[in-house]
């Protein structure tokens, strides 16, 4: 049996990667995403797991996989791996962080763009109907330039949301754990504050931050009340950071001016009441989907894999941060 099983398919380079050592590896090539009795059937000779986002990696698949020393999880989050389990079985646990900082940040802003602009409703416009021409005041949307912005969650993707939003000329709130320097501040042109305050005075908000019990739904009904009923909400996070099924009802109630999201709190569904509403921008979780993002990571869980198999220590560590 092979020594590394990889349970989704990756880029290319990934393979070529563990090729080029000569790892005895194998791949899944069904369709759609691997079952949990298909993963555990192969695991029961692997040392390394190279796994993606969207695949369930449980206690009780971990059970049957006595030889695992890795799993090398092929995204930024880890959530769908129980860590705990894991550490209990000895068993290290690595992410790929950092990498997708670039094309989260640019996907964060292009789902704003396209919100506030109203891009996707006038591309559904124009692929049926079309339009009688230009009007003074036909399908008007909103500048960026001189917005607030408020960012819940301030690491790597926020900075980086923080830089490329500073220059449209838009001000910033931020709000997490740890106040930034003064210097850092300075920079991105942002200021410190709570959040009751960021969502109160913000015209635009947007997540950045991991999901763990403390941040499920924090964005819930209640917080969502006390945003402008002018402000749009964009997550390119975790989805279940915010309750959907309250973020609809304030949507619907006109309550909040719009939502873009590309993170989803039971992904892959989408409900069909964001479906329906023309202010809502949805993507499919392409927030680090680019070519350089993608090759970047395929690299990280390759080198940990080769390291491991190496008796060395692999980087990125989640399950020593528990």
């Amino acid at each position: 049996m092979a020594k590394v099983y990889i349970s989704a398919a990756l880029p290319k380079s990934a393979n070529a990667a563990l090729q080029k050592a000569g790892v005895d590896f194998e791949a899944y090539t069904g369709s759609g995403l691997i079952t949990e009795s298909d993963l555990q059937t192969h695991l029961a000779h692997t040392e390394v797991l190279i796994t993606a986002l969207s695949t369930p990696v449980t206690a009780a698949t971990l059970a049957k996989a006595p030889h695992l020393k890795l799993i090398a999880n092929y995204g930024a989050g880890f959530n769908n791996i129980d860590v705990t389990a894991a550490k209990a079985q000895g068993v290290l646990v690595t992410n790929t962080p950092k990498v997708s900082t670039t094309s989260t940040a640019e996907v964060t802003v292009a789902l704003i763009l396209a919100v506030l602009h109203r891009v996707t409703e006038g591309d559904r416009l124009m692929r049926g109907a079309g339009f009688a021409g230009w009007a003074p005041t036909f399908f008007l949307g909103h500048e960026l330039a001189g917005k607030t912005v408020g960012i819940i969650g301030m690491g790597q993707i926020g900075q980086a949301v923080a830089k490329r939003v500073h220059a449209f000329d838009a001000k910033i709130l931020y709000t997490q754990r740890h106040q930034l320097t003064s210097a850092t501040e300075q920079t991105l042109g942002a200021t410190f504050t709570d959040q009751a305050t960021l969502l109160r005075e913000s015209d635009i908000v947007t997540l950045h931050l991991p999901l763990v019990p403390a941040t499920h739904h924090l964005l819930d009904a209640q917080a969502m009340a006390t945003m402008k009923p002018t402000a749009y909400l964009i997550n390119a996070a975790r989805g279940p950071l915010i309750d959907e099924t309250a973020l609809l009802q304030q949507l619907q109630a006109h309550k909040l001016a719009g939502a873009a999201l590309d993170v989803y709190e039971a992904e892959p569904h989408v409900s069909s009441g964001l479906k329906a509403l023309d202010n809502v921008v949805l993507t499919p979780h392409i927030g680090n989907a680019t070519v350089e993002a993608r090759d970047a990571m395929a690299k990280i869980v390759t080198d940990n894999t080769l390291a491991i198999l190496a008796g060395k220590q692999p980087e990125y560590i989640v399950s020593a941060r528990l």
